[in-house]
């Protein structure tokens, strides 16, 4: 009798490079290249500061990101709760604690290091959920009192994140949550009457926990000509240098808009306007459709994985991804109002990108254990 060993891992070095999800890692690369060059143009043809910035620390962060991705996935059990306790541990610690910049309390000093935690809870509620979902029984998915439990999980860290206040992070955070929750098997009567009372929720929202801003960015969605030069400048100007591109834009270096700065925060969470407005719809298309390869990609180590904990991981991941670039699309066209979400890997600043390439790291150990039939934690 044949005994078929039925946990096939990578063990050496150079056999887990080799399994390694190159083609993942060369469309990070690809978009992180767009980037830079965006940053260029930003920069007035200067490689000096935001390029350079941008490029050293996406390469930092990929060197981590393959070092991270060679452990074995069990690891990502073994810390799912502890990540989310303490991702949580230090949102209750930003609400005694936490220091205010731009108007909103989302910071921690921790020495010379500052730290938004809520960074962290976007991928530790992904990690956690799936643990949730890997132990508990099947037969009792559909039933309402074990539903209780993820809802507190994603309802909690949502509400802290809310009140600092950051309600673009604060929908990514339930979005991912709610998302990886339909693909464990979420019954469409739950989706049906959460539907049901999120037009009331979001009512009684707008005039109670919705800061005096944040009601004005969606008076300005609603009506973004009422106040020009003021709430709807942003997505005024963004609409305008989107209007203008054409199939092909204005030229690299030579949009209008973001080089005579009339469109504002192109480094960040508009960048994907002044993409469109140098290289038209042909850059639009470009750009989404990496990010659609990626996201691709990533549902398919989704589907492949064997363990429950690693499916739902993985697409967890993915339906992050898709939020950020979702948000940031829709509303740099004026599909949804202004939440200050960027784009990742293409716009300027670290936590964005570092969010996205912890997950991916995930989702790249997972795939180099995609065959391993066992989903517990050599931990605990």
């Amino acid at each position: 009798m044949t005994l078929q060993i039925n946990n096939p891992r990578p063990t050496s070095l150079a056999d887990r490079l080799r399994k390694m999800h190159w083609l993942i890692i060369t469309l990070l690369c690809a978009l992180a290249a767009i980037g830079v060059l965006m940053h260029f143009s930003v920069t007035d043809g200067s490689w000096t500061g935001r390029p350079v910035d941008h490029a050293t620390r996406f390469g930092i962060i990929l060197v981590f990101v393959i070092g991270i991705s060679l452990l074995d996935s069990r690891i990502w059990i073994a810390l799912a709760y502890p990540l989310y306790v303490l991702a949580l541990v230090l949102l209750i610690g930003v609400e005694l604690i936490g220091v205010t910049r731009l108007g909103a309390q989302r910071w921690l000093e921790l020495g010379p290091i500052g730290l938004q935690p809520s960074e962290l809870m976007k991928i530790a509620i992904v990690l956690a959920l799936a643990r949730y979902y890997q132990n508990l029984d099947p037969r009792r998915t559909g039933q309402i009192l074990p539903l209780l439990t993820p809802i507190v999980m994603i309802g909690v860290p949502t509400a802290l994140v809310m009140h600092q206040p950051d309600l673009g992070t604060a929908l990514l955070i339930a979005g991912s949550g709610f998302g990886l929750m339909f693909l464990a098997g979420l019954r469409w009567r739950y989706i049906i009457a959460a539907a049901a009372v999120a037009l009331p929720s979001a009512i009684y929202a707008y005039f109670f926990v919705l800061q005096t801003y944040q009601r004005q960015r969606v008076v300005t969605f609603l009506d973004p000509d009422a106040d020009p030069l003021g709430a709807g400048y942003h997505q005024l100007q963004s609409r305008i240098a989107i209007g203008s591109a054409g199939l092909f834009g204005q030229g690299y270096g030579e949009g209008p808009q973001s080089q005579l700065d009339f469109l504002p925060e192109k480094h960040t969470d508009f960048i994907f306007t002044m993409i469109v407005e140098e290289f038209g719809l042909f850059g639009a298309f470009l750009v989404v459709g990496l990010f659609v390869w990626l996201l691709t990609l990533v549902m398919r180590v989704s589907v492949q994985a064997k363990s429950l904990f690693a499916r739902l991981a993985a697409g967890g991941v993915g339906i992050t991804i898709a939020l950020y670039v979702l948000i940031n699309t829709s509303m740099v066209i004026g599909l949804v109002p202004v939440v200050g979400i960027p784009l990742p890997l293409l716009s300027f600043g670290g936590t964005a990108m570092l969010t996205i390439m912890a997950g991916v790291a995930i989702v790249l150990s997972i795939h180099l254990n995609r065959d391993a039939s066992t989903s517990r934690s050599f931990v605990w």
